[in-house]
């Protein structure tokens, strides 16, 4: 199968999104990919693999590829002297676009607005996931537990230390800070405030573990990858959580049958018809033995490739599976039947 992946985008994590782009290219072997390269000014290139680069995107020698646009049922270019127009060949596209325009369900309304078939929370699952008020707030209705939290609008001196100060709205842990006493508050509330307006505050709990499952569902039937089992750390910080995404050996977590069976029950809760199409990740805390969404990450890091032990075949059956939106057929049934009575 051809694959067309959109990566870059206007957000935080533009750079994340590129260094993902270049891992998958090397991880994907049994399907073709095609590179869509989106840029700060939402411009689009489709860029050869050879150029799969860092250096290329950082120069700026990506203006040097081919312009693209996005158009009904795909992406065009024009070429030669008389602009032909030539539609570029996939059978699916892939949203990798981290963070703001691409987990923020921008991009999502586009490509089913333009009816392109894709790999990709929809709209509603996109918004659910991008901001982590909403996170939980899904999570407590379906009966999935999460960890208590404070929104925070203005700097406080009330927290009992340490606790975990995010951003909302954003991904790849950055904004992110442990805090340990008023003075880390302060400084950690203006580093968050860089990046969002909505702040969130957590407890920091000594001795939780960290769990991670990704997976999707594809024609009825759950892909569930390897559960693994995160590093002790303060936190899983943006090195390790996006810049070790192409890592060879991963911690996979060797719990018992019971937990893990409890992980997986959660995860399928949470993803259910809301994440169709789409291969997304949870991250999970386990605490005295009960089971905690940490978070949803609707677009992971490289699609959390590491996780599977087929990631070809995961991706060949979700695009044959993807569920398009059903039309609506316009009749002007209405609008005649108005003029009918009329007499017109």
């Amino acid at each position: 199968m051809t694959f067309a992946l959109l990566f870059g985008g206007n957000s935080f994590e533009h750079e994340i999104s590129i260094v993902s782009a270049i891992t998958l290219k090397d991880k994907i072997k049994k399907h073709t990919l095609e590179f869509i390269y989106i840029d700060q000014n939402r411009n689009m290139y489709l860029v050869d693999k050879q150029n799969m680069k860092s250096k290329y995107f950082a120069s700026g020698e990506y203006k040097n590829s081919q312009k693209i646009e996005i158009t009904k049922g795909g992406f065009k270019y024009t070429k030669g002297l008389l602009k032909k127009d030539v539609f570029l060949n996939y059978d699916a596209v892939i949203n990798l676009i981290h963070g703001k325009d691409g987990e923020d369900g921008k991009l999502a309304g586009i490509l089913e607005f333009f009816n392109i078939k894709s790999i990709t929370p929809n709209v509603e699952a996109s918004v659910i996931s991008y901001n982590k008020v909403l996170t939980k707030a899904y999570a407590k209705e379906i009966g999935v537990n999460v960890i208590d939290y404070e929104i925070i609008t203005e700097p406080k001196s009330s927290f009992d230390f340490p606790i975990i100060i995010k951003p909302a709205r954003l991904g790849s842990s950055i904004g992110v800070s442990v805090v340990k006493t008023q003075e880390e508050f302060d400084y950690a509330f203006d580093v968050a405030r860089e990046f969002d307006d909505l702040i969130i505050a957590e407890p920091f709990i000594e001795g939780i573990e960290e769990y991670n499952l990704a997976g999707c569902l594809a024609g009825g039937e759950f892909m569930l990858s390897n559960i693994e089992k995160v590093e002790k750390s303060d936190f899983l910080d943006f090195e390790k959580k996006y810049m070790d995404f192409s890592r060879k050996n991963v911690m996979l977590s060797d719990v018992d049958k019971d937990l893990t069976e409890r992980i997986k029950k959660t995860f399928k809760k949470i993803y259910n018809s809301t994440f169709k199409n789409a291969i997304i990740r949870c991250d999970f805390f386990v605490k005295e033995g009960s089971v905690y969404l940490n978070e949803i990450n609707p677009i992971p890091g490289s699609m959390a490739n590491y996780l599977f032990d087929d990631f070809d075949d995961v991706l060949e059956k979700l695009a044959k599976n993807i569920e398009s939106e059903k039309e609506v057929k316009i009749d002007f049934e209405y609008i005649n039947k108005i003029q009918m009575a009329k007499g017109k």
